[in-house]
């Protein structure tokens, strides 16, 4: 059985936006460091770099993939429970509830 994906409340829309492309901005950020750290290169390989092997292009992808999820994740809970927080009301709807 797949997992509903919960909608946010309109009020909580503007929010999740800026949350989300400050997380991808911190993600872009991470992963650059981590691919450094990793391969003491400045630039990740890119799908069409045709001097790269499919190794490298695809562990690059996996660790950005991961770093993306970890983040996004940790934004979007940390955003909500912010906004838990100060408003006392969680800014998804409920599992299972109406739409």
């Amino acid at each position: 059985m797949a997992k509903k994906k919960h909608k946010l409340p309109l009020a909580y829309q503007p929010v999740g936006f800026v949350l989300g492309w400050a997380g991808g901005a911190l993600a872009g950020m991470a992963f650059r460091t981590t691919w450094k750290a990793i391969r003491h290169e400045d630039d990740a390989p890119d799908a069409l770099d045709q001097d790269r092997r499919w190794g490298e292009i695809l562990l690059a992808a996996a660790v950005q993939g991961a770093i993306f999820a970890v983040v996004r994740s940790a934004v979007d809970r940390a955003g909500a429970k912010a906004v838990e927080r100060s408003t006392g009301v969680w800014p998804a709807k409920e599992k299972g509830g109406r739409d």
